[in-house]
């Protein structure tokens, strides 16, 4: 993968839309194996879709989402609580592919 400086990460999808794409697929691959796919999907499809990753300093990452995921959920039937703690576990996901992605982790 590209050698990964801060100062470009400012302008992420044109410096590095090829890694960004890759964490966020492993990561969708890890939890479409390990919990309900149609959930996986909506969360995919309806929150991440409007995500935003942020680079903090010292090889951290932070997800920013949207307003309300769970009332941006369409066409899965989920507890709000089940909803959250899954999320949760994917955004978890994601920015430990992109630490692993930038070669922050091994």
């Amino acid at each position: 993968m590209a050698d990964f400086d801060p100062d470009r990460f400012e302008d992420k999808y044109a410096n590095y839309f090829v890694e960004l794409q890759q964490a966020y697929k492993n990561a969708f691959e890890t939890m479409n194996e390990r919990y309900d796919s149609e959930l996986i999907h909506g969360i995919d499809q309806f929150v991440l879709n409007e995500s935003e990753p942020f680079y903090e300093g010292d090889g951290q990452f932070r997800l920013e989402l949207p307003a309300d995921p769970y009332d941006r959920l369409q066409g899965v039937l989920v507890d709000e609580g089940k909803f959250e703690e899954v999320l949760d576990r994917y955004v978890a996901e994601i920015e430990s592919e992109l630490r692993a992605v930038f070669g922050f982790e091994e």
